[in-house]
């Protein structure tokens, strides 16, 4: 809910929001969904929150992959072009990274300048814990200095490994759908070429190791697959 007399979130009861989390099914919803989620409940839950964005750094460099709304976009792509920030600090370092007063902050020249020309006093960012393929941090900007508490440290800290178990499971499901995927074309292939060895038998009179070597002889001749043979000579077999 939004105190418009305060300017920023109310809290919401964290046990509804993890709730609500534990039944999100990834494979229906999909992972940019699902942390999308993560950063509006976590504006909405964590109290002083004015928007909140999740860092992912990948190979291609760390991008913004989820955010509330477009302050937390800039501050982020600020820190990414100069290379610092709360952030970036939070998942290179997998911790807990606070800016009591952007004003007074001296670790990052040019950062409070650039907080406060879109009128963030405070930040907190939350590196995710150990994750083998990626490295991030779920933040959260306010526009009151020491806006956050310990309550609120916690709170965020909660997100950030909600999102790096998510992550963990997304490669875990990805991975087996792939593998899925691998064995049904496998199984698929293997059928197609049972089925064209059947049709080289029947027509050359021939085994089943004769009928494989005419078919391995035409893929490397056309450079081509043996399951794309096999199924062209399934394919020719099957014409009237």
């Amino acid at each position: 809910m939004y105190d418009t007399d305060v300017g920023y979130t109310v809290g919401l009861d964290i046990t509804d929001v993890f709730r609500e989390l534990g039944r999100i099914d990834l494979g229906e919803t999909g992972l940019d969904a699902v942390v999308a989620r993560v950063a509006e409940l976590a504006k909405e839950t964590v109290p002083g929150a004015y928007e909140v964005s999740v860092t992912l750094v990948r190979d291609g460099g760390p991008r913004t992959v989820a955010s509330t709304g477009e302050p937390a976009e800039v501050l982020d792509r600020w820190q990414y072009d100069n290379h610092g920030g709360p952030c970036l600090d939070a998942a290179a370092d997998r911790r807990t990274v606070c800016v009591d007063e952007v004003a007074a902050e001296q670790r990052w020249p040019g950062w409070p300048e650039h907080a406060g020309s879109v009128g963030v006093c405070s930040a907190l960012s939350a590196g995710l814990p150990i994750h083998d393929r990626v490295i991030g941090a779920v933040n959260v900007y306010a526009k009151a200095a020491r806006a956050f508490d310990a309550d609120s440290v916690a709170l965020i800290e909660n997100f950030a490994e909600y999102v790096a178990v998510v992550l963990s499971n997304a490669d875990r499901y990805h991975a087996t759908a792939a593998l899925a995927r691998q064995l049904r074309s496998a199984m698929e292939s293997r059928a197609v070429i049972e089925q064209a060895k059947g049709i080289i038998m029947s027509q050359r009179r021939c085994g089943p190791d004769e009928a494989f070597a005419i078919l391995s002889r035409a893929s490397q001749t056309a450079n081509r697959k043996l399951r794309d043979v096999a199924a062209t000579v399934v394919e020719r077999a099957q014409r009237p």
